[in-house]
């Protein structure tokens, strides 16, 4: 027997939340950020050096089955990231710069994850065990409006999550491996509605999650449907058969197996299988003892505010946990958890989960008390009006010198910035700013009761935050995470030299001298021929081992500004 839902809605809280303002609020989220910077450090400018040397040509196939930079293999073995965005700089036009181009891209990419997340909370949704409580006169919710109204909840959730800022508008494996494990989230969910589209959607998913730098995620979620999907088919077959509730057939499960040991096949037949845990030695407690307070702080922050709603569903909804709106998600939220606490890799590997999590999140709205979601918006509120109120103050005192300390603080972290006003990026903020004002105003006005409601605030807070950031604070940003200032300099003590040659630099810093120098970079042999010569700090001890320190004179250190761990030693040649 189904144990009974704590969902209790009536059809009046199913209003629809206007499309047109969830696509602006979807665009205001995504948009800011594409103009006016460079690739930022450090995986993404590392990225896109990987990207633009394919987009270059040359190498045949095998270049782009194993992408190198200047001998260097990516940090995290993906393939088809890599593919995208070298595809991107091919086929843009002239007048877009190739990075600008490869942020189009995955901003593309992001949307796809929005879009997928709302269908498989949409899907979920639907299936009867989610569905509220059948009032004795009629008037509860209908099933579509309903699930309608779970999915707006999830996609809100999903803009609110923290961790999605920054990392969600990077041009990484990253999002890459959350758009292909959204759409494999969703597949999953959709299978017993839609079988080819869903099909379709779980084969691009697993495989796009394992040629991203996820094999071993893929093949883990992929095994754990299958034994999620079988417990369903098991538990639906021995209901009564007056329940008519569609349900996963033998040829679905067949399916999601089936594509989870093609991506696992096509994995190790490109050599991405890598093993990636790390405890810390033979003994893995001190490792678990000292990092599991920074994990648990690193989980509380990058999920917020989806984690305390996902707990609280489980609570709610610890009857049916085995039934699929709860399982699936709460296993696309456990994998990624589990890959957090187990590799180095911890902020993007705990990305993953942020659609499962969204769609946990969503499922405690029809059950939250009204005190409770009075205490989300008013924290919401005070969280989010604060922060937009430092911001501008920081943006005051960057442009007019006042409140000092302000200004002083930001010339002491940024030094050599210099502030410049952007009329364009003033409206833009005032705009968001004025839209957070009315949002705030239509919360705690008198409006009829919308179960999407309580995540309005977060989600909008979110997007304001990131907006004022990427225009009032983006040439700060841009300047302080960018590699420009130190190419700039080396530029100008080395000119345009036919090549330089390197010793130790990483990953982000050749992009960067590449990208942004157009600079020629050779690995220092023993008989180099560049008449310059950069040197990684770290590497100046085998410096001598190489080459002959006589016949090289020292010219100086050439550092970012906001960043002594960057910095690079400049050699001359001394003599032919």
């Amino acid at each position: 027997m189904n144990q009974p839902t704590p969902a209790i809605v009536a059809q009046s809280a199913v209003r629809r939340l206007p499309r047109i303002a969830l696509l602006l609020l979807c665009a205001a989220y995504l948009m800011p950020g594409l103009l006016g910077r460079g690739p930022w450090k450090s995986a993404d400018i590392a990225a896109f050096g990987f990207m633009a040397e394919l987009a270059k040509g040359g190498g045949g196939i095998a270049r782009w089955l194993d992408p190198m930079l200047l001998g260097l293999r990516p940090e995290t073995p993906a393939l088809l990231p890599y593919w995208i965005g070298a595809w991107a700089i091919k086929i843009a036009p002239a007048w877009i710069s190739p990075d600008l181009a490869v942020r189009i891209a995955f901003a593309l990419l992001l949307w796809g994850t929005f879009s997928a997340t709302w269908y498989a909370a949409y899907y979920l949704a639907r299936t009867p065990r989610a569905q509220p409580v059948a009032f004795a006169f009629g008037g509860e919710a209908q099933p579509t409006d309903y699930a309608r109204a779970i999915a707006d909840g999830a996609l809100l959730a999903m803009i609110a999550s923290l961790g999605l800022a920054q990392l969600g508008h990077e041009t990484t494996p990253a999002l890459a491996q959350l758009f292909f494990a959204s759409h494999l989230f969703y597949g999953v969910a959709a299978l017993p509605y839609h079988r080819v589209g869903a099909f379709v959607a779980l084969l691009v998913g697993s495989v796009g999650l394992a040629l991203s730098g996820g094999p071993t995620v893929a093949l883990g979620l992929g095994l754990g449907c299958v034994g999620v999907l079988a417990a369903e088919r098991l538990r639906s077959t021995a209901d009564e058969p007056s329940e008519s509730e569609p349900t996963y057939s033998v040829a679905a499960i067949a399916a999601v197996l089936g594509a989870t040991v093609l991506a696992a096949a096509l994995s190790a037949a490109m050599g991405l299988f890598q093993w990636k845990i790390d405890f810390g030695g033979s003994d893995p407690h001190p490792r678990v003892l000292s990092e599991v307070r920074s994990q648990a702080k690193l989980l509380l922050w990058f999920t917020w505010p989806t984690w305390p709603l996902a707990v609280w569903t489980l609570w709610r909804w610890r009857r049916q946990l085995m039934a699929r709106h709860v399982a699936l998600p709460l296993w696309f939220a456990l994998m990624p958890l589990l890959a957090t606490w187990t590799t180095d890799f911890s902020e993007r590997s705990l990305l993953l989960g942020l659609p499962a999590f969204a769609t946990l999140a969503a499922f405690a709205l029809p059950t939250l008390r009204r005190s409770v979601a009075a205490l989300i918006d008013w924290f919401t509120l005070l969280f989010f009006t604060g922060s937009a109120i430092i911001i501008w103050v920081m943006w005051v005192a960057m442009q007019t010198g006042v409140p000092a300390k302000p200004a002083a603080n930001v010339a002491k972290l940024a030094p050599g910035f210099v502030p410049h006003f952007s009329a364009v990026a003033f409206v833009f903020a005032l705009v968001a700013t004025l839209a957070w004002a009315w949002l705030v105003r239509w919360r705690t006005g008198r409006h009829r009761a919308a179960l999407w409601k309580t995540l309005v605030l977060p989600a909008g807070g979110a997007a304001l935050c990131w907006m004022l950031l990427m225009t009032l604070w983006l040439p700060l940003l841009d300047y302080a995470r960018s590699y420009v200032p130190q190419v700039r300099a080396i530029a100008d003590k080395v000119g345009q030299p036919e090549c330089i040659s390197e010793l130790a630099l990483s990953r982000p810093h050749i992009a960067a001298l590449r990208h942004h120098g157009n600079f020629k970079l050779r690995s220092l042999g023993s008989e180099p021929t560049c008449p310059w010569l950069l040197v990684s700090p770290e590497a100046i001890a085998r410096l001598h081992d190489i080459v002959s320190l006589e016949r090289w004179r020292l010219i100086g250190t050439l550092r970012r500004p906001t960043s002594p761990s960057d910095d690079l030693l400049l050699f001359q040649r001394i003599g032919g």
